[in-house]
């Protein structure tokens, strides 16, 4: 009796996981962008410098990923940058002529 209580306890709550997503429709900007992904309990919607007072959805929307483009961008460089210090001297580039931390290497071509 457990098992079968368990077992349907269990199928009701995967099927949940299927079910559609409630979309709401709020006519102000920063409830919408509130309900975005990545809004978080302890700081919920932050902007710190007021961009969202004159944006409507579909602008914050754009800045939201414009921000997600330029961190990845950053991720890749701090990763070119660590790989420029790990593989110095060793490099099929510039003749191999390129030596010394990274953050000099640009002096350096």
């Amino acid at each position: 009796m457990k098992f079968t209580a368990t077992l349907i306890a269990a199928l009701a709550g995967s099927a949940a996981a299927f079910a559609p997503i409630q979309q709401s429709t709020s006519g102000s900007a920063l409830k919408a962008t509130a309900e975005l992904p990545g809004a978080i309990a302890p700081v919920g919607f932050f902007d710190p410098l007021g961009f969202a007072d004159k944006a409507d959805a579909n602008t914050l929307k754009r800045y939201r990923e414009a921000e997600l483009t330029h961190g990845r961008v950053s991720m890749l460089a701090v990763l070119g940058f660590l790989v420029g210090e790990k593989v110095e001297g060793s490099s099929f580039l510039f003749d191999s002529q390129i030596s010394g931390p990274a953050i000099t290497h640009l002096s350096q071509v």
